[in-house]
């Protein structure tokens, strides 16, 4: 357990940096919207949903309801449960219940790529370790973030975030260049992501509820073109 541990500390460490620079831009939006910075700072530990805190900050910023909030983190965040779906088939038969809610609960985009990657049965050690190293950066990056206020440009901090992308990018490469189904599946949900975004009907929908879509189309089809054998499993 130990080495499952070090080996979540070590591999959150990078994405506890990409998500300070995404919070500190966040952080000038809940500046914006009267939030404190300790108020930030929770909210960011227990969210850790880019998408969706920036909702919760405009709706506050305009004294929305609760009910609307909570409709609005519904929507932006439903693929976690298709993540968290796709995390149950890396449990040993061995995991308790208790430890599956919590495994769910670490779900981001981020942590999921690297628990998913996880060689054979996943740790849930190894996914508590990377999800309590990037959410305590998370929720720093949010209050120093309203700390400081207007002091940067926002354009300046806007920018930071790039290197968030760039680090998933870097977590989808490996599985791409072993396996070419991976590849045009990766290939196609980019292009149909854009597409998605511009087209008249489809782009009124969240991003979010546009990622479920695409989510289940795009794996079915890669299903039932090219299943995956038993040999592939034990591989």
């Amino acid at each position: 357990m130990n080495n499952d541990i070090r080996k979540g500390m070590r591999d959150g460490i990078p994405i506890a940096l990409g998500y300070f620079a995404v919070a500190f831009s966040l952080g000038i939006i809940a500046k914006k919207a009267g939030l404190l910075p300790w108020e930030g700072a929770l909210c960011s530990f227990f969210t850790r949903a880019s998408a969706g805190e920036y909702g919760v900050y405009t709706l506050v910023a305009v004294n929305a309801t609760y009910a609307e909030v909570i409709g609005m983190c519904i929507v932006t965040n439903l693929r976690y449960i298709l993540m968290s779906t796709a995390l149950t088939q890396k449990f040993s038969s061995q995991t308790s219940i208790l430890r599956r809610i919590l495994t769910a609960c670490c779900v981001t985009d981020e942590i999921f790529g690297i628990s998913i990657a996880y060689p054979g049965p996943l740790a849930t050690a190894y996914t508590y370790s990377a999800a309590i190293v990037s959410g305590i950066m998370w929720a720093a990056g949010c209050a120093c973030g309203i700390i400081a206020g207007n002091i940067l440009p926002t354009n300046m901090i806007s920018a930071l975030s790039v290197a968030l992308y760039g680090m998933f990018i870097a977590i989808i490469i490996p599985p791409a260049r072993r396996d070419k189904a991976v590849l045009i599946a990766i290939a196609v949900s980019f292009l149909l992501s854009f597409l998605c975004s511009t087209m008249p009907l489809i782009s009124t929908l969240s991003s979010g509820l546009r990622t479920i879509l695409l989510t289940i189309l795009i794996s079915a089809l890669a299903a039932v073109i090219r299943p995956r054998k038993e040999a592939d499993d034990e591989q």
